[in-house]
């Protein structure tokens, strides 16, 4: 079995499934806010662990904070920054291929507090059009409360120009939310250094437990409780913590950081894989292949063949793959990432994603190499056509 959608969800990776074996077993269990001894051994251990991802992403522990994963991170800054300004700056920008998450935000907003909602438009390799935020500032940089642009893309793995987005940001006097969740644990990554105001990340994504994340924050004083709850992580995320998840979060990174020298040998494989399909089908188009990319992520192409009919092809064989993201794998249309790269149906539909990890063997691009030259041989052969 060859899974090859860590884009949507990471297995454990293995460090983690060995300290939760050990650790389930030991303990200890408890309540960290409780004073007493147990209680606070566990909290020792979530700050211990809140240290350990601190420095993985290149920051200090008090610029970080945990919670359930992106989409809230994502939220909490939108709440923040929306009911702090939004009787003085009227203006939100994300871009034409942000997760649902931070559209549906923006759009939430914008509706209730009567906001505009201005999108960037993306340019056909995959990039955002940085010179039109540049214009977008310039003209009316007073008026935006917050701009919300991520760093790589999770359907075509196109890194986009974060740092110099946070630097025009930081010209302007105007926060900057960096979606960072699929960046972090596939390229590196470093808060401080970066320059962004907020980052985010997702347990599920780098091989920790779902239903754990990290919001990182360069100031703290802007941020407002979403979840008042009883004042847990320095008053700004009510609710018991979910401290063992934390501390996977902390294994999971820990490993990443003792792989990270893989990264440049999974992209050329990757590199390698690309071009044996393209010489074996010249037609096959490479969703974002002019661009900077993750080392572990091809969005491919056969214009006029059904990507989800490749799908089901490569399942036969044991292979897992995806269309697009996970929020839009059920529906059977261009995705709304590559409509803003200018894609047209009969290459968006065919689109299939196959994301590996740090975690992955090495190997399967070969085994997923011979299964796609079947699978496609197959379907041209038989004329399935959007």
């Amino acid at each position: 079995m060859i899974y090859a959608d860590y884009n949507g969800s990471a297995p454990l990776c293995q460090d983690v499934q060995e300290y939760l074996s050990q650790r389930i077993v030991k303990g200890p269990f408890a309540n960290p806010n409780a004073i007493h001894f147990m209680g606070q051994k566990v909290l020792m251990g979530m700050e211990n662990a809140r240290a350990v991802c601190a420095k993985s992403l290149g920051t200090l522990p008090k610029h970080l904070y945990f919670n359930s994963g992106s989409t809230e991170g994502i939220s909490h800054v939108f709440y923040s920054e929306v009911l702090t300004h939004f009787k003085e700056k009227k203006i939100l920008i994300t871009s034409g291929i942000e997760h649902s998450a931070v559209v549906n935000s923006a759009n939430h907003y914008a509706k209730y507090f009567n906001l505009e909602h201005r999108v960037l438009p993306c340019l056909s390799n995959g990039t955002v059009d940085f010179e039109l935020l540049k214009q977008w500032l310039a003209k009316d940089g007073e008026q935006v409360l917050l701009v919300s642009i991520m760093a790589a893309n999770n359907e075509t793995g196109v890194i986009q120009p974060y740092k110099e987005i946070a630097q025009l940001c930081r010209k302007h006097t105007i926060p900057f939310l960096c979606d960072t969740t699929q960046l972090i644990g596939k390229d590196l990554f470093n808060f401080d250094e970066s320059g962004v105001d907020y980052a985010v990340l997702s347990g599920h994504k780098i091989g920790a437990m779902t239903g754990t994340g990290i919001l990182m924050v360069r100031e703290p004083s802007r941020m407002i409780p979403m979840i008042i709850g009883g004042g847990q992580e320095r008053n700004l995320r009510g609710g018991t913590q979910h401290y063992l998840g934390y501390e996977t979060l902390a294994v999971a990174l820990t490993e990443f950081d003792k792989k990270k020298l893989r990264l440049e040998e999974l992209k050329e494989n990757r590199l390698q894989f690309e071009k044996a399909l393209q010489d074996k089908f010249p037609k096959l188009i490479i969703l974002g292949g002019e661009a900077d990319r993750l080392a572990t992520t091809s969005f491919i192409s056969y214009p006029g063949v059904h990507g989800q009919a490749v799908q089901m092809e490569l399942e036969s064989d044991d292979i897992f793959v995806t269309t697009s993201s996970a929020c839009s794998d059920n529906s059977p249309t261009t995705s709304k990432v590559l409509k803003a790269m200018g894609v047209k149906d009969d290459v968006g539909r065919g689109a299939i994603r196959i994301s590996l990890g740090l975690c992955s063997k090495g190997d399967e691009y070969s085994v997923i190499l011979k299964s796609l030259t079947s699978a496609f041989n197959k379907l041209l052969k038989i004329d399935i056509h959007v």
